[in-house]
């Protein structure tokens, strides 16, 4: 039986999402995994559509599209912000709690608080001193929280310490290893 896998993250905003996705695509097949990148290049707008009607067919195609996976493999680099594209986290949350496995990875090498001290310099937090949880996570704990409970592995980043370009798949390829070890899938020739 063939593991379908719910490739999720921002990934589909790139220049050339469609080729960086067949990649994605390409690498997942090496282990056995048939990865299904959200692309929106199916996503019919009739016309006179608005715009509002035209989101929640693609967050209704999305939904179909996670429903038919067994497992999310998460891009959970930093987008926009210190954190995860908060699209990307609805999708955690939906494979959570459907009680399904979770793997994610970061190319960001640095934890969230680092993250969010960077921030807070450019743009002043709306209130002075707000808290930021100091526990070396790669993000809100609740994140790393949920890939653990739910895949059994931790997220995977980079282990030299350095960040990697958004758009780099070496983190990527990493954590599909280490998600076909734990669901004991071996590479294939």
């Amino acid at each position: 039986m063939t593991i379908t896998a719910y490739l999720a993250g921002p990934d589909l905003f790139l220049p050339g999402a469609v080729e960086h996705a067949a990649r994605k695509v390409a690498i997942c097949a090496r282990f056995g995994i048939a990865g299904r990148p959200p692309l929106n290049e199916e996503a019919v707008r009739e016309p006179g559509m608005s715009d509002d009607d035209f989101a929640h067919s693609i967050f209704r195609k999305d939904v179909r599209m996670m429903t038919g996976c067994d497992i999310v493999i998460a891009n959970l680099t930093p987008f926009r912000g210190p954190s995860a594209d908060s699209g990307t986290l609805v999708e955690i949350g939906w494979f959570l709690g459907q009680g399904r496995k979770i793997f994610a990875y970061s190319n960001s090498a640095r934890t969230y608080a680092e993250r969010c001290r960077v921030q807070a310099a450019a743009i002043p937090d709306p209130i002075p001193g707000l808290m930021v949880e100091g526990l070396g996570m790669p993000d809100n704990l609740m994140i790393p929280g949920a890939v653990q409970q739910q895949g059994g592995i931790p997220m995977v980043i980079p282990e030299d310490g350095r960040d990697r370009a958004f758009d780099s798949l070496e983190i990527f390829e990493l954590c599909v290893a280490r998600v076909a070890k734990a669901l004991g899938l071996k590479e294939q020739a």
